[in-house]
């Protein structure tokens, strides 16, 4: 086979010295990320999601959140000063990211956007974000990431999903 491509995200670590693994997989169709840590044994405290929104101001954001979460937009609105947030639509996340669903990453987008990581990343080891592309994943540390994205950890902006009790998380 020829040269690895690398993602942008990828670049952009390499260029900030920032260590980070690659994990490769088949990735024949994205459903979601629960759907991929189930298929690769990876805890979903480590996994990480990507999430773009936009603010009543036209400004975009972006939250990273473990992939068994769901973004509060409330919450999330006043995390980042807005007065409301909605989720980008998906046929946006290219022309606003340069990724694409499934493959979006808070490292490297078109323009750098404020973004926030969920708190509990702070405290793991290690954390799992996507490469950039389908079938591709960066493991970091969480700090790590910060300083890639320019990003800042926040308090909760995240809810169970609408199927889980809490007695699912114990």
């Amino acid at each position: 086979m020829g040269k690895e491509t690398k993602t942008n995200a990828m670049r952009i670590l390499d260029r900030m010295k920032i260590p980070y693994t690659l994990n490769q997989y088949n990735c024949e169709e994205f459903i979601d990320g629960v759907h991929i840590a189930d298929m690769l044994g990876q805890s979903y405290e480590e996994s990480f999601k990507t999430i773009v929104t936009v603010g009543k101001s036209q400004g975009y954001y972006v939250f990273a959140l473990p992939i068994d979460k769901e973004i509060d937009l409330k919450k999330a609105a006043r995390v980042v000063g807005e007065k409301n947030l909605e989720l980008l639509p998906v046929k946006d996340i290219n022309k606003v990211t340069g990724y694409i669903r499934g493959g979006c990453t808070p490292i490297g987008m078109k323009k750098a956007y404020p973004t926030v990581i969920h708190e509990s990343a702070e405290t793991l080891p290690q954390m799992i974000v996507s490469g950039g592309r389908l079938g591709e994943q960066i493991m970091l540390k969480p700090d790590d990431l910060i300083r890639a994205v320019n990003g800042r950890y926040a308090v909760s902006y995240t809810h169970l999903r609408a199927h889980e009790t809490l007695s699912d998380l114990v």
